[in-house]
């Protein structure tokens, strides 16, 4: 990336909930960039989080932080169907924002988020954070190398087994719970950025009492008899690899694959684990790029680009049309 100018970086964040936690976290590693406003639709909750994050200002109103002339950034960590609705609102203020994943409930929306940004000239990125990692970006340039010559198979979990609540957001349909749109994402991440788009998929799915899906098995077919298996599932904990079969060896990314891991490489008989050194959560390595994003006056990440979003939630909705999955 071109050389940046030296600018400090105002962050505010909309909804406060585990995930603002983490980010919050990992953004108070990062030079030159800071937490300057938080918002909830609950003051008390706004207050407690500028506390414990250092945050300049605490607001009780979305509206409010995005009235405030001194932020640069919006992080959107608001459950999944307000994801528009939210981004549509910074990005008529001129603020960049980086949105949590999914990007939106789906295809039409998202276009017509990236028609926002581009009407306002302003930066807009989907925030999926496994992109950045130094072990996934790692993993994307072997296989670009081809020292492992090309890809025959992939086989890509996340499973884990919360307690059944269906007044959480995890299992509400009005919010896009399910297991799909919430770690489905992931597995259907790491086919899309090594293998590309699928020509046709295979998709079955088990569903909880209230229609939202449970578990999602999906199968991607490629030319060449490539296949990639992936699955998602809130019923059982699952390795959460993601392993790359190759002609001349294997790369297989460890547990949890999505988020700061190590990775082995079996290769002429050896096998190797390399570690990288991660001492954050790990979101801060998104911020980075999107900071330097704002300083350089971009509107489109070229890692996570529009297209790479329009095609992550194109599959998503093609997912949810063969195992009849409908939010509404």
């Amino acid at each position: 990336m071109e050389t940046k100018p030296h600018k400090t970086i105002n962050w505010g964040i909309i909804g406060l909930g585990k995930i603002a936690n983490k980010f919050a976290q990992d953004l108070l590693t990062v030079e030159d960039a800071k937490l300057f406003a938080v918002a909830s639709r609950d003051q008390q909750r706004a207050d407690s989080f500028a506390k414990r994050y250092d945050a300049q200002i605490a607001y009780g109103a979305y509206e409010d932080l995005v009235n405030n002339p001194e932020i640069d950034a919006v992080y959107i960590a608001t459950p999944h169907s307000f994801h528009k609705e939210h981004a549509m609102l910074c990005l008529s203020h001129k603020k960049a924002v980086l949105c949590e994943k999914p990007f939106a409930m789906n295809l039409m929306e998202v276009e017509e988020m990236i028609a926002a940004a581009k009407e306002n000239d302003v930066l807009l990125m989907e925030a999926l954070w496994t992109f950045f990692l130094p072990h996934y970006q790692f993993v994307l340039q072997e296989l670009r190398s081809q020292r492992f010559g090309n890809i025959k198979k992939l086989e890509a979990d996340f499973g884990f087994k919360p307690s059944v609540d269906m007044t959480s957001r995890l299992f509400k349909k009005s919010l896009g719970g399910g297991s799909l749109l919430d770690i489905g994402i992931y597995p259907i991440f790491a086919a899309l950025s090594t293998l590309g788009k699928p020509v046709d998929i295979d998709a079955k799915a088990t569903f909880f009492e209230n229609g939202v899906d449970s578990s999602c098995e999906m199968i991607f077919n490629y030319d060449h008899s490539v296949k990639a298996f992936l699955k998602s599932t809130l019923l059982k904990d699952t390795p959460t690899e993601a392993v790359f079969y190759c002609e001349k060896g294997t790369i297989k990314v460890n547990s949890r694959f999505h988020q700061p891991s190590t990775v082995t490489l079996f290769r002429d008989g050896k096998e190797e684990t390399l570690d990288f050194g991660y001492t954050t959560i790990g979101y801060n390595f998104e911020v980075l790029h999107f900071n330097d994003l704002i300083r350089l006056g971009k509107t489109e990440s070229p890692i996570m680009t529009f297209e790479f979003s329009r095609n992550l939630i194109k599959i998503m909705d093609d997912i949810r049309n063969l195992i009849g999955l409908d939010y509404k």
